[in-house]
């Protein structure tokens, strides 16, 4: 029986090279920019607790965009990794287009809401203060902050498109290589910008804001550049702009097939918004706190996002080569194999847990929720690694509609009703109700573990597609 198991979720040496050689790219890329953003945060922690609250409100609402983008370029990436692994350049690049004239969609619709509704979306989270933090300044942060980062909106939505395609085709080492260039360049403006070394203008929340614009321009330009220099390797990128039309009944598909992931996405992260807020109503403190503890997450979540990235790449190119049985042998031992491993990290950081908020220049209360914070996520890393790759495998076969009752659905039906329940008729510690949303989540784990067992994502979803 011991040997079963083991041949059933543990690989061979040729199945982990293969693993590593797609996720170790994406592990290193966000765990630098994890890196990066948490000595941004520290740096712009240093400025006080209402310029880091400031800033942590609006990146919670960039957070949607960031989220809108990626589940529309993901839902029609899924036809991008199965036509890659039929060996169709024609079918990637219609792909690539539609990624084009949807993200311009978002794109303006996330400007035009932003501009006009921003102050009021940003009031939202200083509701109900009740400790010694202050909200008018808080806003007056976050309003500048807003008024520059949006300018870095054109840039994400162009570089994600590149960057999606490349990694649904397999080659990760690239992003990883634009995103590193990048957050170097952050860091060293922030630096200069924000406290004004070097005889440059000390600009505060102003210049982390103008720091990112840059980058993320930088970011962009490093993989377009790339990609055009090696079309002849990468021949998807060959005629890319021959055209700019999407054949109907294509765009149809991928509007179907794609749609319920950009719909899931977008309340998922209004979710998240949502629970932040939730949370937002026991003071300023909280929200720095959250801030910090999201923060330090990141830090250490990269292994399992890796992964989720991973089974959709490897299991789409098996889905869309035809391989059932390879598919379905080589999702059930990544999503082993993040679940260990995030046991493992999860237990390195709920042991430190305590010592990371101190690296913050904020006040004692903010440190103690954040060491709370941390705790609680370290102690559900496991549960997060197995809902994040199994979402992904569920998704790599086409199942939309399913991923989107698994995840968004249950977040605005489950998670955020509780949160707000526990919020305003109980007098529970907000760590303890971020617990218990957390616990909520177990729910999820069950009904994924039967959705995986029933193997209803093993589609092949370009077969009949040209």
């Amino acid at each position: 029986m011991l040997t079963n198991m083991k041949k059933k979720y543990i690989g061979d040496k040729a199945f982990y090279h293969r693993l590593l050689v797609v996720a170790l790219p994406i592990v290193i890329q966000n765990a630098f920019t994890n890196f990066v953003n948490l000595l941004d945060n520290i740096m712009v922690g240093q400025l006080g607790t209402e310029q880091m609250s400031g800033v942590a409100i609006v990146n919670q609402l960039i957070f949607i965009f960031y989220l809108l983008i990626f589940g529309g370029l993901s839902g029609v990436g899924i036809f991008t990794a199965q036509y890659y692994g039929k060996n169709d350049d024609e079918g990637v690049r219609i792909t690539f287009r539609y990624k084009l004239w949807l993200g311009a969609a978002i794109m303006i619709i996330t400007v035009v809401v932003l501009m006009c509704f921003g102050s009021e979306l940003i009031q939202l989270y200083l509701r109900g203060s009740v400790d010694e933090g202050d909200p008018a300044a808080t806003l007056s942060y976050a309003e500048n902050y807003l008024a520059i980062i949006i300018f870095m909106i054109p840039a994400v939505y162009i570089g994600q498109a590149y960057c999606s395609t490349l990694r649904e085709c397999g080659e990760t080492f690239v992003p990883m290589v634009s995103c590193v260039t990048a957050v170097l360049v952050n860091l060293v403006l922030n630096y200069l910008l924000i406290f004004g070394h070097f005889g440059f203008p000390k600009m505060g929340v102003a210049g982390a804001a103008i720091a990112t614009v840059v980058v993320r321009y930088v970011e962009a330009a490093v993989v377009i550049v790339w990609s055009i220099r090696n079309r002849n390797k990468h021949t998807y990128f060959k005629g890319l702009y021959r055209t700019l039309l999407v054949p109907f009944s294509l765009a149809k598909k991928f509007f179907v097939t794609g749609m319920p992931l950009l719909i899931n996405e977008g309340l998922w992260s209004i979710g998240i918004a949502m629970l932040a807020q939730a949370y937002s109503v026991r003071g300023l403190n909280v929200v720095a706190g959250q801030n910090i503890a999201n923060t330090i997450n990141n830090m250490f979540n990269v292994v399992f996002i890796a992964m989720g990235d991973a089974v959709a790449i490897i299991v789409g190119q098996h889905l869309g080569a035809g391989d059932m049985k390879k598919a379905k042998d080589e999702a059930r031992k990544i999503i082993a194999f993040s679940v260990f491993s995030s046991a493992l990290i999860g237990a390195v950081m709920f042991a430190f847990s305590g010592l990371f908020p101190k690296i913050y220049n904020t006040n004692d209360m903010a440190r103690l929720i954040a060491t709370h914070f941390i705790m609680v996520q370290a102690f559900f890393f496991p549960k997060d690694s197995f809902l994040h790759t199994s979402y992904f495998t569920i998704r790599a076969g086409g199942k939309t509609i399913i991923t989107f009752l698994f995840d968004s659905f249950f977040m605005m039906v489950i998670s955020v009703p509780l949160a707000y329940i526990l919020v305003f008729n109980t007098s529970l510690g907000p760590a303890e109700i971020f617990a218990l949303v957390h616990a909520a989540d177990l729910i999820k784990c069950v009904i994924g573990y039967i959705l995986i067992k029933k193997e209803i994502w093993m589609n092949n979803i370009v077969n009949t597609s040209s």
